[in-house]
């Protein structure tokens, strides 16, 4: 016998990544280069290289020009590479051409992210969701792709024709599938319904966390929640949307989402097909925006972010609901930096704004009151005059509502300052029909 162990691992692919642009407005930024970086190693790649290249003209066949594509080949063998990234969109002939003159594998910036997404989908609903991106992203890529699309299948006979092309044919399958997956999306629409309804009913507040990924969303749904989901430097580290109890100051429990994280180019493909979860940011009662103010893309990552949000709004037919910011990565600053961020954040700002780092729990008492009167400020405060035999409206109260103030009375009864949400109040009318008098309660919004 031996002692040596054979090493059965394939050996990681190595990518090369070529990031073209064609303006100066285009001109890829370093925190581009690093996020294009964290792309490819998040799909457990190592990075050969990546070089941004300027496109004076583009090459119908190719889209990068033959300097460029020469230069590229020679980098790829020099560096061993097993994979070739263009960091842009290819059409279906320029990916084939590609893969023919490398002599490898070539993948566009959808078709990475959709790989990224497959290695992290846990869920069966995120798995459905990728496979029907995947299928979409595919589908639009047979055209003139392969040439035995072109065969001809039929039977025999005169009348038989010449039959259906196996391009056709291919199209009519995938049609097949994305029927299938649309309709199992269907149902997971139904079930996150029901889901919000019971919610709903319990008066539990829904909270959702939206940002550019890697912004630190998981880090710091960790952090109010004390939940253990996987939280790591790079994009997409976390894919399916996860839900947790965390406590506010005075309203106590509420329901906190995790979503996807959004990225600048997001493919159509993955909107589509994400919409089910995506709009579950819309149904909640409140969006807490995490940005990465220690980015120098912070800014643009922030219009990626609302770009997609304002998309599912117009698509979904549901209005956006009101939203905050939560200014993240403050450790990542100088002390100076972080110390104005804080004092801009105490003014009034829209949306309004809390400084905090997910890392270090700074700032995180601050974001809790802010998310809290943030959901208070929607309610409406009603008074009222209870008797002792009132004790079932008195109960319902403290279940549904916000109790800011109540005095007992030395014959038993008690006055009581609750606040309600519109839906809470039309709620009580109907259980307690005639409590309320118009003169009893404020509709002025607190």
């Amino acid at each position: 016998m031996t002692d040596k162990f054979v090493d059965r691992l394939p050996a990681p692919e190595i990518a090369g990544v070529v990031i073209p642009w064609f303006t100066p407005a285009d001109r890829p930024t370093p925190d581009r280069l690093r996020e294009t970086s964290g792309l490819v190693e998040a799909l457990g790649c190592q990075l050969g290289f990546v070089r941004p290249e300027q496109i004076r003209k583009k090459n119908p066949s190719f889209l990068l020009s033959g300097g460029i594509l020469d230069r590229m080949a020679g980098d790829l063998e020099e560096g061993a590479c097993t994979l070739a990234v263009v960091d842009g969109a290819l059409s279906p002939v320029q990916q084939r051409n590609l893969e023919k003159r490398l002599g490898m594998k070539v993948i566009d910036r959808t078709g990475l992210i959709l790989e990224i997404f497959g290695l992290r989908a846990r869920t069966k609903e995120g798995r459905l969701q990728v496979e029907l991106a995947r299928i979409l992203y595919e589908r639009s890529r047979l055209v003139r792709t392969w040439t035995h699309l072109e065969r001809q299948r039929g039977g025999s006979g005169f009348l038989s024709g010449p039959g259906e092309s196996q391009l056709e044919a291919d199209r009519r399958m995938l049609d097949d599938k994305i029927l299938r997956l649309r309709r199992d999306l269907d149902e997971v629409k139904r079930t996150r319904s029901v889901q919000r309804t019971g919610r709903r009913r319990s008066g539990t507040p829904v909270i959702a966390l939206v940002g550019y990924t890697n912004s630190g969303k998981s880090t710091l749904f960790n952090r109010l929640t004390g939940a253990d989901v996987f939280a790591k430097d790079m994009p997409f580290a976390t894919l399916d949307p996860t839900i947790r109890k965390v406590e506010l100051p005075s309203l106590g429990d509420a329901a906190l989402i995790d979503t996807v994280g959004f990225i600048s180019d997001l493919p159509t493909h993955l909107i589509d097909s994400f919409q089910a979860t995506l709009e579950e940011s819309l149904q909640a009662d409140l969006l807490v925006h995490v940005r990465d103010r220690s980015s120098v893309a912070d800014r643009e990552q922030a219009r990626d972010v609302m770009s997609v949000l304002e998309r599912l709004e117009k698509e979904s037919g549901l209005a956006l609901p009101p939203l905050i910011e939560a200014w993240n990565k403050i450790d990542a600053m100088p002390a100076s930096e972080a110390a104005a961020l804080k004092n801009l954040a105490l003014a009034e700002t829209d949306p309004p704004a809390v400084a905090v780092s997910a890392l270090t729990g700074d700032g995180m008492g601050e974001l809790l009151k802010l998310i809290e009167r943030s959901l208070l400020s929607g309610r409406l405060e009603i008074e009222l005059d209870l008797s002792p035999a009132q004790g079932r409206v008195r109960a319902w109260l403290h279940q549904k509502g916000d109790v800011v103030e109540e005095r007992a009375a030395e014959d038993g009864s008690s006055h009581l300052v609750v606040r309600l949400s519109a839906e809470r109040l039309g709620q009580f009318r109907s259980e307690f029909p005639g409590l309320l008098r118009a003169a009893d309660h404020s509709a002025a919004e607190d």
